[in-house]
């Protein structure tokens, strides 16, 4: 009997900032300007690749999607965040935690795949250009997306039951910013490594298995780019895939770091200081990267101000 009451949480509490009491009103303005310029920028992106008739290939469909995803994805975990920071509540349900844990990690997973189809795009188009129109049609395009999103879903839905099925005891506190799969380990009780180690798999099978497919794809367009005759064509074919490369470093390098390095308990504060590169900064960096580097969009985007 008491072993089964051990697993009756109803809540857990996210600790977030609470050890910095003089800065939640700087952390409160702070991710709100962070928030409020990941909706414009990413839905600035989504207008003027819908809008403008020049923008209307794969490569932008991709783009469009990509940025609807960043939106998504940082609203799982933002807008808690500054409800925390304004109420100084920090009370979260036991459901809620599962829905934002699988929500979360869905949307990761969903990002995984997508950049690696933007990869795959640009190999086609660089790689294979006589084919590209028929290869990347606007069906196979729209299967390509569909597929992004729901691959991840059964096995983070099982991963997310894995987790929560767990007995929790003792404290109920989350030193995280959100629902992560490290604190919400620390809490459980008894033997924990297969559950541990069915994170690891999906996270290293899902997250490394792409990142390797978009490696091996700019290996092959970098090989075509310096068969290129001539400087001006190089410089066209590096520009149209230069955003998305340091996209891809930003987000997996991120992610690399936060979910592969070994666990310290020593630094507190790294798991958070991390989650928020990933969560939070590189998504708002992102359109910034699209819009700097790629003359299309910034053509487009002119284009619109003008108007």
């Amino acid at each position: 009997m008491a072993e089964a009451n051990l697993s009756l949480i109803v809540e857990f509490t996210l600790l977030g900032f609470s050890d910095l009491p003089n800065l939640q009103s700087f952390l409160f303005g702070l991710f709100f300007i962070i928030y409020t310029g990941i909706l414009m920028g990413n839905g600035l992106i989504i207008v003027i690749t819908n809008i403008d008739p020049a923008l209307q290939t794969p490569m932008y469909f991709f783009l469009r999607n990509f940025s609807f995803l960043e939106i998504c994805y940082t609203s799982v975990i933002l807008p808690r965040i500054l409800a925390s920071l304004w109420t100084q509540k920090r009370n979260i349900s036991f459901p809620a935690c599962a829905v934002q844990f699988c929500a979360f990690f869905v949307m990761a997973i969903t990002e995984n795949f997508l950049l690696t189809v933007m990869a795959y795009d640009r190999y086609v188009a660089i790689c294979k250009p006589l084919n590209y129109p028929l290869i990347m049609n606007h069906k196979v395009c729209v299967w390509l997306v569909v597929g992004s999103w729901i691959s991840g879903i059964p096995i983070h839905i099982l991963l997310t039951y894995l987790i929560f099925s767990l007995p929790f005891c003792g404290s109920k506190e989350l030193n995280h910013i959100f629902c992560d799969i490290r604190p919400l380990l620390k809490l459980a009780c008894g033997d924990t490594s297969v559950n541990e180690f069915s994170f690891y798999a999906i996270v290293l099978v899902l997250g490394m298995l792409p990142f390797l497919l978009i490696i091996w794809s700019y290996v092959k367009i970098i090989t075509t780019i310096l068969k290129v005759p001539g400087n001006k064509g190089r410089s066209k074919a590096f520009s149209t895939c230069s955003s998305h490369l340091m996209v891809v470093v930003l987000y997996f390098g991120c992610g690399i770091i936060t979910y592969l390095r070994p666990s310290s308990d020593q630094i507190a504060g790294l798991d958070k200081v991390l989650s928020i590169i990933y969560t939070t900064i590189t998504p708002m960096f992102n359109p910034i990267i699209y819009s700097l580097r790629n003359k299309d969009v910034v053509l487009a985007l002119k284009k619109l101000l003008f108007k």
